[in-house]
């Protein structure tokens, strides 16, 4: 099966600092048609995320897509408190990294205009 990664399909991946004990993730599309693809292939899951982050679910706090914004929206319990002895990113703000070569099918990707299309001018 072909896939191609969330980096490139979504215009924004990050991730903040959500208090003391979370950390929340925004995962952004600009096309419409390709968050809808993605929401309906079921490629985006709790349990997905769970999986990439190594946690259990108890961890996650909430997972979710928000149609208003074309985002999936999802935070994580943090393993220590912010700031605490032994945390590593107290703003939270590299956590989204495993998320860029998250693999998705390849179909949630619009059909290619065709080479007619293509070659179609405006007089």
């Amino acid at each position: 099966m072909s896939t191609v990664s969330l980096a490139e399909l979504a215009s924004t991946i990050r991730s903040k600092n959500a208090g003391p004990d979370c950390i929340t993730f925004d995962i952004i599309f600009k096309d419409p048609e390709v968050y809808e693809r993605v929401k309906a292939s079921g490629a985006m899951t709790a349990e997905r995320i769970c999986q990439l982050y190594g946690i259990g679910p108890e961890r996650l706090v909430h997972f979710g897509a928000f149609d208003p914004a074309r985002a999936f929206k999802f935070a994580i319990r943090r393993a220590r408190p912010s700031g605490s002895p032994g945390e590593t990113d107290v703003m939270g703000s590299q956590m989204y990294a495993p998320l860029l070569d998250l693999q998705l099918p390849a179909s949630v990707l619009p059909p290619p205009e065709t080479a007619s299309e293509e070659s179609k001018t405006v007089a």
